[in-house]
């Protein structure tokens, strides 16, 4: 086993758990939990720590906030609330009027189903990835983060290792090329490798971790 190889290794084993395992979702291709990780990307695409995302997400779980449905019936305070629960407090108002105003979008629009958006943009990343950025609050990072995260029901994406985690790979001196990414991490499924690469692109102290336990 080579140098890259170890760290890959020891990376995973460390730090390989998908942010939608952190924050609860048993991720399927089904219209609730991929709804649910939508609403995750929203909170982890902001200058706020991805802790605090996860905890917000699962305040909006507890509180049945988990469909587009639901999520647009609320009113905007029950929103804010849950959101202010999970620590969530800087952006909370404004993310709160974006999940209400996403939520009726997704419903218009898509009939609360996002397979149905994967089905429009017909297996084409690319415009997966501009119909994400048409709800309120999905921009490209959100959009990178659902779509790291999906490629584990939507297999076709993968692997999909945007430029957040390839910045881990660097920070790790491994090659910034999905393919030998991937083909060092051997049968770790691409949501795994991207999930553990951008804790090591996020924090420092990942990364020196997993070099210390690879020398």
């Amino acid at each position: 086993m080579n140098r890259d190889e170890r760290v890959v290794r020891e990376l995973v084993s460390a730090y390989g758990r998908t942010y939608a395992e952190e924050a609860g979702i048993r991720l399927a291709d089904t219209p609730q939990p991929l709804y649910r990780l939508l609403v995750l990307s929203l909170l982890l695409s902001a200058r706020i720590r991805a802790s605090v995302a996860v905890a917000a997400a699962r305040a909006l779980h507890e509180d049945r906030l988990d469909s587009p449905r639901r999520m647009a019936d609320a009113d905007w305070q029950q929103r804010v609330d849950a959101l202010g629960r999970g620590g969530y407090r800087r952006y909370d108002e404004r993310t709160a009027t974006q999940l209400g105003d996403g939520a009726e979008q997704l419903d218009e629009r898509w009939g609360g189903d996002l397979r149905r958006l994967h089905e429009e943009a017909h297996g084409d990343t690319g415009k997966l990835k501009r119909l994400l950025q048409e709800e309120p609050g999905i921009g490209p990072a959100g959009a990178d983060i659902f779509l790291r995260e999906a490629q584990r029901v939507w297999r076709e994406l993968g692997p999909y290792l945007d430029g957040k985690a390839l910045s881990g790979a660097e920070r790790l001196g491994l090659p910034k090329d999905p393919a030998k990414l991937t083909k060092l991490a051997g049968d770790t499924e691409p949501a795994v490798l991207a999930a553990a690469l951008v804790r090591a692109a996020l924090d420092k102290g990942v990364a020196e971790d997993c070099l210390q336990r690879a020398s």
